[in-house]
């Protein structure tokens, strides 16, 4: 089983107002589930403009926090763009899966919104007659039959497409900036110990993993 996940904000900060899902199974699109959420902040006049959900239909409804337990349950989440739906609901136990990014690799050109998708792939599906897109539910059943589509010409089986979504590994024994640019810190440490130590003094923003090199590296030249 493969549930796909879909939210709608107050705006791109955060703030659900309305979360929902359908699972995929053996290719089909089953299972439905959706709900208004009050959300933790106002809702944005831009945001309100793209799924018309208003300040009166979520009142009284539930918090994200009391909601989102009976989505639980599968071990694979699926999303387009899955790094903004995965940040704007609580920690989820399962993987994700980014129909967005599997798009990428698989239709290279493409306009890739879920719309643009939808009608590009010719993509057989019908969402809910009383919803429209940007609804959540509305979005799901679009997601779901990209990723059908997706797994049909690719494939690819849910263990491949968590694996197709993960972040290109970056090299974090070479330079990505500064006179050493393109440089092994190793060979940096050698010639030029003191750099490695003014660059984590100073530097604020270096990513962890290329923090934690630095720290070695100059650790080994003490």
């Amino acid at each position: 089983m493969l549930r796909v996940i879909d939210t709608e904000t107050c705006g791109l900060q955060g703030g659900v107002v309305e979360v929902a899902s359908v699972d995929v199974i053996d290719g089909q699109i089953l299972n439905p589930m959706s709900d208004l959420i009050c959300p933790d902040r106002p809702i944005s006049r831009q945001a309100m403009a793209v799924h018309r959900i208003t300040e009166a239909m979520v009142v009284g409804k539930p918090t994200i926090e009391q909601a989102i337990g009976r989505y639980h349950g599968s071990p694979h989440y699926v999303a387009h763009n899955a790094s903004f739906d995965r940040r704007m609901l609580p920690e989820m136990p399962g993987q994700w899966i980014c129909t967005m990014t599997l798009a990428r690799q698989l239709w290279p050109g493409q306009k890739y919104g879920n719309q643009a998708l939808r009608h590009s792939l010719k993509l057989d599906v019908t969402p809910p007659a009383n919803l429209h897109a940007h609804r959540a539910l509305y979005d799901c059943y679009v997601t779901a039959a990209l990723l059908i589509r997706i797994m049909e010409k690719s494939g690819w089986d849910a263990e491949q497409m968590v694996s197709r979504c993960q972040p290109a590994p970056v090299a974090d024994d070479v330079f990505p900036f500064g006179k050493y640019r393109g440089q092994s810190i190793g060979s940096v440490a050698r010639k030029d110990p003191g750099y490695l130590r003014w660059v984590l003094e100073n530097v604020r923003d270096l990513r962890p993993p290329l923090r934690q090199a630095l720290r070695k590296y100059v650790k080994n030249v003490q």
